[in-house]
């Protein structure tokens, strides 16, 4: 058992997001064969992902705030503290912060053996997609 370093937090790169998003790495795959990987999300109001997909899956767990997220083609999700939505491999959706909240949830997936191929990025949604709830 051991202390991993805490890494710095980074910005969302503006590829990925809309508004000022900030990511903690919580955990990450530490020995041959996992695939776990963890980060803390923090968003200002209005901001939000692009819409991506992921391989293998995405659980996403809201600790303050209210969070937004809506899978394409379905109804905008309001989702409170303490509540988990998991979304499906493959299926394309987002997810940011309210218009009037900062919020910030543990997003959680499992890593495709190539990692570059686990989240498929998107184009961003639209302020008219966003204001749709």
């Amino acid at each position: 058992m051991y202390f991993l370093p805490k890494p710095a937090s980074s910005k969302g790169p503006a590829e990925m997001f809309t508004g000022d998003v900030w990511r903690e790495s919580i955990a990450v795959p530490q020995t041959e064969g996992q695939h776990m990987m963890v980060a803390l999300v923090r968003f200002a109001p209005c901001s939000r992902t692009a819409w991506h997909s992921h391989s293998k899956g995405q659980t996403l767990h809201v600790v303050s705030g209210i969070a937004l997220m809506q899978s394409r083609g379905g109804e905008i999700l309001e989702v409170h503290p303490g509540q988990t939505v998991y979304t499906p491999p493959g299926e394309e959706h987002w997810h940011g912060a309210t218009p009037e909240n900062f919020m910030e949830h543990y997003a959680m997936l499992d890593m495709s053996d190539d990692p570059a191929t686990s989240t498929t990025w998107l184009e961003h949604v639209t302020d008219e997609e966003y204001s749709k709830r």
